[in-house]
């Protein structure tokens, strides 16, 4: 990609940790933060838009989209496709947006070996007990269902060393404080205010010719 000038941010968790709902918090707060909105070729659920929740797409289309090297990353969990369109994040950034990605750590190490830039940040639960009360509260899953998401979840919590940014999820109020400030911190970083600000830096440093 070429130089852009918001921040690309991926955000991962195992299931029940909060995630979903803190990045929702924080996107009511700014309106220069969106969420990615992936592909996918599984069929929409009630109530599920498609271009609002994913992008429903076909099996063959999507494999175009693959050989056409159209996605930053994808993968196919229990045959179903889900893929990041390269244009979209692109163009998304060009506009100074800060975009959230919420994908699993497979997806994350594909993005980060081609965007030396992405920030990922980790969203970690207060503990196990607390994992599995949020799951069970939830209402939705059978035992078992909930059995394999908290085995799932530790598998995915061993990654969690992979990432820039690491938020313990108790109190989610302090948690959204906590993400809110590695969000706006990063665009202070210079090579992000140098993007941002390319005119006025130009004309500060400029040398004078008189």
């Amino acid at each position: 990609m070429q130089h852009l000038s918001g921040n690309l941010f991926i955000i991962s968790a195992p299931s029940g940790a909060g995630k979903s709902t803190l990045i929702q918090a924080l996107l009511k707060k700014h309106a220069d933060m969106q969420l990615s909105v992936s592909h996918t070729t599984r069929a929409p659920r009630a109530g599920e838009q498609d271009g609002v929740h994913y992008h429903f797409t076909t099996v063959d289309d999507f494999k175009a989209r693959i050989a056409n090297n159209e996605f930053l990353e994808w993968a196919e969990v229990f045959g179903n496709y889900y893929g990041t369109s390269r244009q979209a994040i692109a163009q998304q950034l060009s506009q100074g947006i800060d975009v959230f990605l919420d994908i699993d750590w497979q997806g994350a190490r594909q993005i980060r070996a081609q965007e030396a830039g992405t920030v990922g940040i980790f969203i970690l639960p207060p503990s196990l007990t607390a994992l599995a009360q949020r799951l069970n509260q939830r209402g939705t899953d059978s035992a078992d269902v909930i059995a394999g998401r908290m085995a799932k979840a530790q598998s995915e919590m061993s990654h969690a060393n992979e990432y820039d940014y690491l938020i313990i999820n108790d109190v989610l109020d302090d948690a959204l404080v906590q993400m809110e400030r590695i969000v706006l911190s990063q665009r202070n970083v210079f090579t992000s205010q140098q993007h941002r600000h390319a005119a006025l830096l130009d004309q500060l440093l400029a040398k004078d010719t008189k």
